[in-house]
């Protein structure tokens, strides 16, 4: 596997300071995608035991929320079985850490992908999913780039067999501050 970007102070892919992975490779070429270069599987630096650590020690301050893993596309089969270790390396060695995921998948197409993408899925406290489609940009999404993606609860979406919204529904209220609604 490759990884085109370490970001270890990241506010934009998730609720607080994050520390987010850009994975390399993605099949789905979304129109407008915002890391095309990431789509390419070769694409940036390999992923090595030295990165693991990196990623692990960038994560040890209090003042980190959790992981992030985002590209490319996380759930292409070439980058399950890194990430399945790696997050259960944070979930052992860091366990009040939260572990959030992008992917341009549906959580019920994820359910359909094979064992190791439900093994990866049940790693994980929070899924983005569903391609960014740019017709349905909005920059008043917070942690989401189009109105269709869904922000899910992965426990609770595993648990009754399909996508359960995280509680609330982010926006940005725009001059006053981020606002949950409902």
């Amino acid at each position: 596997m490759n990884y085109g970007k370490l970001n270890k102070n990241d506010i934009a892919n998730g609720k607080g300071v994050r520390v987010s992975l850009f994975v390399s490779g993605c099949r789905r070429n979304c129109k407008g995608c915002f890391n095309k270069e990431a789509q390419r599987f070769s694409y940036g630096a390999p992923y090595t035991k030295q990165t693991e650590k990196e990623i692990l020690s960038a994560l040890m301050p209090a003042h980190i929320d959790g992981l992030t893993l985002l590209g490319g596309e996380p759930f292409e089969k070439e980058n399950r079985e890194e990430l399945i270790a790696l997050v259960k390396r944070v979930k052992s060695d860091l366990p009040k850490k939260s572990v959030w995921c992008y992917s341009g998948f549906l959580f019920e197409e994820l359910l359909k992908e094979g064992q190791d993408a439900i093994e990866l899925l049940s790693l994980l406290d929070v899924l983005v999913d569903g391609a960014f489609i740019e017709e349905q940009k909005d920059l008043a999404l917070l942690f989401r780039g189009s109105a269709n993606q869904r922000i899910l609860n992965v426990p609770a979406s595993l648990k009754e067999g399909k996508g359960v919204w995280l509680e609330g529904c982010w926006r940005r209220n725009m001059g006053s501050g981020d606002i949950y609604e409902s």
